[in-house]
């Protein structure tokens, strides 16, 4: 992907006002092949996450997806020399992993900068809602939400064949997204040994790795189950777009992917004034 085409991928999703912001803070006019190169500009970033940018006209104005493609951005200056990256082993316990050099590879691609941060905008706002099941004869209404997955899951049984792949490429987003901002969550309080079997029946788990994964950490859970809803999503598809050839990759790299979003998060975007997202369980 060149800086063209990537900048107008970008340009899909910038608004008036982060224009605006990008146009002040760099002095030039942001020309979509400009913005790879501007997303990427430390005074762009320290508009937007700087000391002093909390409350700041700027702040204001920029959108979500520009500042987590700032963020993601900036992982990628953060990540160019250091040797390890802290991981959170337990909730609010980190351990350094020595596998920076894979993150920096995964943020390589320009398709996988853009599919990072597209995923964290898509979840500025959770869908949610109802669908009736016909079960035992009778019918039945079930509630689900993209931050659950057991009950999102459940659409699956739900929805035409046509739909599911749609439902798995969300089910593997949800996957990512959880494990990846909010991995103290899932550690402590995020699924039973009930919802985890639950989850490996969806995804189609065999019978022996199922028992092992159910007894697994629920952060080596979504990691296994998210790469396969990606792959389900990828294989199911009657299209294999350019952007679901991404997700086939993400599939392969899913723990890369997790763990450049752990970084991001805990660098950029989460605090107890985070703005972004409603926590998962509220």
């Amino acid at each position: 992907m060149d800086d063209i085409s990537e900048g107008s991928e970008y340009a899909e999703h910038i608004t008036a006002g982060d224009l605006r912001l990008l146009a002040t803070v760099m002095q030039s006019t942001p020309v979509p092949e400009a913005l790879p190169q501007m997303l990427a500009d430390p005074r762009v970033f320290e508009a937007i996450f700087g000391p002093d940018a909390t409350g700041s006209r700027d702040a204001v104005l920029a959108s979500p997806f520009l500042a987590f493609a700032v963020a993601v951005h900036r992982a990628v200056a953060d990540l160019a020399t250091v040797g390890y990256v802290t991981e959170r082993s337990q909730a609010r316990q980190r351990v350094p992993v020595f596998d920076a050099p894979d993150l920096r590879d995964f943020l390589g691609s320009a398709a996988r900068r853009l599919f990072l941060t597209e995923l964290l905008t898509s979840f500025t706002r959770v869908a949610s809602g109802r669908y009736r099941v016909s079960v035992g004869g009778q019918t039945r209404t079930r509630r689900f939400s993209e931050l659950d997955p057991v009950h999102l899951a459940g659409l699956l049984d739900a929805v035409p064949e046509e739909s599911r792949p749609g439902i798995y490429r969300r089910l593997g987003d949800v996957s990512l997204f959880l494990s990846g901002v909010f991995p103290d969550y899932v550690a402590t309080r995020a699924f039973g040994p009930v919802s985890a079997a639950r989850l490996l029946r969806a995804a189609h788990v065999p019978a022996l790795e199922r028992e092992r994964l159910t007894a697994a950490p629920d952060i080596e859970l979504l990691e296994n189950l998210g790469a396969r809803w990606y792959r389900s999503a990828f294989a199911l598809a009657p299209v294999r777009t350019s952007r679901l050839a991404v997700v086939a990759e993400v599939a392969d790299r899913f723990r890369q992917a997790r763990r450049v979003l752990n970084h991001v998060a805990d660098r950029y975007l989460m605090g107890p004034d985070n703005p972004w997202f409603i926590a998962p369980g509220r």
